[in-house]
């Protein structure tokens, strides 16, 4: 019989009903995106393990299923680019997914969005650095995400020491943790969006409460017990949360489509990704319903229904504060062990502690909103009229207003919570990524053949336009001679240079200098001595590179002549050590262990895309060659991204909880229309009863929004502390969402006017 009340009701009937289905549909659609999540991660993950191979243990020799292969990322405009090269040694090689067959030497294969890049004017500079011939475009299976910048290309002058062999794709390997910071945060995102949804749904089954109350005085009167009428209150919830329900996940599938267009936190993901697991969805379907028969039985405990009508009058219940205290107390005692715990800990205990610490904190503002509503305005006393009408209502009903007005308390709390600790984050990477790219300086690694290459890499650099500074050196490794009981593969290697009498002047003060000198930096670091590292010792050129490793030793003795050499004061951004520098006569590439050439590259900010053009000159010389610079913080944009994501979400929420806010305001304007029409018959002016409107819905808001300003800030701090960041507040954010607060109050009050003057007519006075 609810049911039927709830889709035959006329036009008013189906209004409230549609109303609850809106509001259930919206939480539940975000239910969803939440319970998606874990899921889409997976397929993320899943399509980058089974498009790479890191490297074997036991790498394959070369034959007919084999190809070399090598990383060749770069950055383009501050957008990372995923690049491969390979090169394969037969006829049947193996091949990622998303690739039918490799490219032809010199020709590549790109992702649908790089293809658009390089097609546009923007990437005219990239063209030059990919100067591959595009042969074709990748497939959704080899890619993270539609938006990802991605290519494979074939390269005749891939080298062995440049990469490795591999002969399959796909390898188990599990992503590196997310640090602590990245974890709060998760969690507290999680935290803050499901909780104010929690609260809109239950909000929202209570829609109309006022016109379904006279209803069930209707029922009473033609014989239906208590018990029924709550059970049909009951039906009627229930058939609007099920509509809700199945427009949750209408709203679903719609919203899942945008996921290609939508980056967060560089993950770009595949509308099919963006299904929940069969747990949480059955959940969902089975507690949202849930949830909606139980709020409308408590909401009936709080009224007696009696055949002539709602019996409201009875001792108004005092709302103890002692119990709404419990709440935010427990929260903050979760949470304040944890900021003692430095660096904090991503251990399934602290997790739990972490997620129920914030829940009950955020929840403990909805428990306290009623409270402090009715000790403000049971003491306030006096005024003007608009502002004792309002007063007044609020001391003889302010359930409906705070329940609205919570859902606004805990959007707002959280969203200040999250921008507190993204912005403490942030400020971080921001201060670090400023006093590491003060210098403006790019430096560049990769395989060395031997110093005449590195010479010809050093003047491409220098003929770049905006260069203003290069200088190169080869690295190598070099240890102690094993003996007997000594196990070599524990010691702390050190370092030798190879370059020029130019190259080497730069890193050591040298008074003169010809091919064949050998240098010892001084003074020397611990490592050096460990070693014995001094003139005509010998030393070991093939050092084992990890523990246990044994390597047949490459004995070579230092020149008695080695002369010490005091270090430069470098002013580079990432300064690196040398202990033994030498010429190309007395040491020859060739001899060294896994050589690299280490280039620094000064330019001039100035210069327009001199970045870029660094970066096509280094694509030139070695396209596998790995940039280390503090240019781009890729942390700013992924931050910027998700804080203004979570703004906008925030700002929905409040909009939402403003229909809701409406929808009760016009209720009980409904509710009083005879005494709307009194008023109105003893010349009270419209805009009186306007004023008195706008007071009523502002005092609850203002309370609510002080409210989730304080347990907002005391959450941020607590989680900024517990991730070891400076505790800072985002005034422009909480500016922004008191700004909202206070538009959602005129949105709701000019809305509200219409039907209150439509109100206010002597008609109302009628009695059949």
């Amino acid at each position: 019989m609810g049911m039927r009340f709830a889709a035959g009701g006329g036009r008013e009937g189906w209004i409230r009903t549609a109303l609850t289905a809106a509001g259930v549909a919206l939480g539940v659609a975000v239910l969803l995106i939440g319970a998606s999540v874990p899921t889409l991660m997976d397929a993320w993950h899943g399509r980058e393990k089974a498009r790479e191979n890191l490297g074997q243990e036991h790498p394959p020799k070369a034959g007919d299923r084999t190809v070399l292969y090598s990383p060749a990322d770069t950055t383009f405009h501050g957008e990372r680019i995923r690049g491969r090269l390979i090169r394969p040694d037969g006829a049947h090689p193996p091949v990622p997914p998303g690739i039918r067959r490799l490219p032809g030497p010199g020709r590549m294969l790109v992702s649908p969005a790089l293809h658009k890049l390089l097609a546009s004017p923007e990437g005219a500079l990239l063209r030059d650095r990919l100067h591959y011939t595009t042969a074709g475009v990748i497939g959704d299976e080899g890619l993270q995400g539609p938006q990802e910048l991605t290519y494979v290309a074939q390269s005749d002058t891939l080298r062995e020491r440049d990469g490795y062999r591999v002969d399959h794709f796909g390898k188990s390997w599990d992503p590196a943790p997310m640090r602590a910071p990245a974890v709060v945060l998760v969690i507290m995102t999680c935290v803050a969006l499901m909780t104010p949804v929690m609260v809109f749904i239950g909000t929202s089954v209570r829609f109309g409460n006022e016109r379904r109350e006279r209803r069930l005085a209707a029922l009473r009167l033609v014989g239906a017990d208590v018990p029924t009428t709550r059970r049909i209150a009951s039906g009627e919830a229930l058939f609007g949360s099920l509509l809700g329900l199945l427009g949750g996940g209408a709203l679903f599938l719609a919203a899942r489509q945008l996921a290609s267009v939508i980056t967060l936190w560089e993950i770009n993901v595949f509308p099919s990704d963006v299904t929940p697991a069969l747990l949480p969805a059955a959940l969902i379907v089975l507690l949202v319903p849930s949830a909606a028969v139980l709020v409308t039985l408590l909401a009936q405990r709080g009224i007696t229904v009696e055949p002539l009508g709602i019996v409201r009058n009875r001792p108004p219940v005092r709302r103890r504060l002692w119990w709404r205290l419990v709440l935010p107390i427990a929260g903050v005692l979760l949470l304040f062990p944890l900021t003692r715990e430095q660096p904090w800990h991503d251990t399934p205990l602290n997790t739990v502690r972490l997620a129920a610490g914030s829940t009950l904190l955020l929840f403990g503002v909805t428990a306290l909103l009623p409270w402090l509503v009715d000790a403000v305005v049971g003491r306030l006393r006096g005024g003007p009229v608009p502002w004792q009408l309002a007063v007044r209502r609020l001391q003889l009903s302010s359930g409906s207003a705070t329940r609205a007005v919570s859902g606004i308390t805990v959007a707002v709390a959280g969203a200040i919570a999250i921008h507190m600790l993204m912005t403490g984050m942030q400020a971080g990477y921001q201060a670090a990524y400023a006093k590491s790219g003060r210098i403006p300086q790019i430096g560049f690694w990769g395989s060395a053949a031997d110093w005449p290459q590195t010479q010809q890499a050093l003047t491409s650099l220098r003929a770049t336009p905006g260069v203003t500074k290069v200088r190169g050196t080869v690295i190598a490794n070099i240890g102690r001679l094993p003996a007997a009981g000594v196990d070599t593969s524990r010691d702390v290697p050190s370092t030798v240079a190879l370059g020029s009498c130019a190259e080497l002047n730069r890193l050591v003060h040298v008074p003169s200098c010809r091919d064949g000198d050998v240098f010892i930096a001084a003074p020397a670091r611990e490592a050096a001595r460990d070693i014995g590292l001094a003139p005509g010792a010998t030393i070991d050129l093939n050092p084992p590179r990890d523990y246990g490793e044994r390597t047949a030793p490459r004995p070579w003795t230092i020149p008695r002549a080695a002369r010490p050499a005091p270090s430069r004061a470098l002013s580079d951004a990432r300064p690196f050590a040398y202990d033994l520098l030498v010429t190309p006569a007395a040491l020859g590439a060739d001899r060294l262990s896994s050589p690299d050439q280490e280039l620094r590259v000064d330019f001039d900010r100035s210069t327009p895309d001199a970045v870029e053009h660094i970066r096509n000159t280094a694509a030139r010389i070695n396209p596998s060659m790995f940039e280390s610079s503090s240019i781009d913080n890729p942390h700013d944009k992924q931050y910027g991204g998700v804080r203004n994501a979570l703004f906008l979400g925030a700002v929905i929420t409040l909009l939402l909880i403003g229909a809701g806010l409406i929808i009760s305001t016009v209720e009980q304007l409904h509710e009083r229309r005879r005494l709307l029409s009194t008023l109105d018959a003893y010349g009270t002016r419209r805009a009186t009863l306007g004023w008195s409107v706008l007071w009523q819905t502002t005092l609850p808001v203002i309370l609510g929004l002080a409210l989730a300003l304080a347990c907002g800030l005391t959450l941020g701090a607590l989680l900024l502390v517990i991730t070891g960041s400076g505790v800072t507040v985002d005034w422009p954010v909480v500016a922004g969402m008191a700004g909202i607060g206070a538009a959602v109050i005129l949105f709701v009050t000019a809305l509200s006017l219409p039907p209150l003057w439509r109100m206010m007519r002597p008609e109302g006075l009628r009695t059949e």
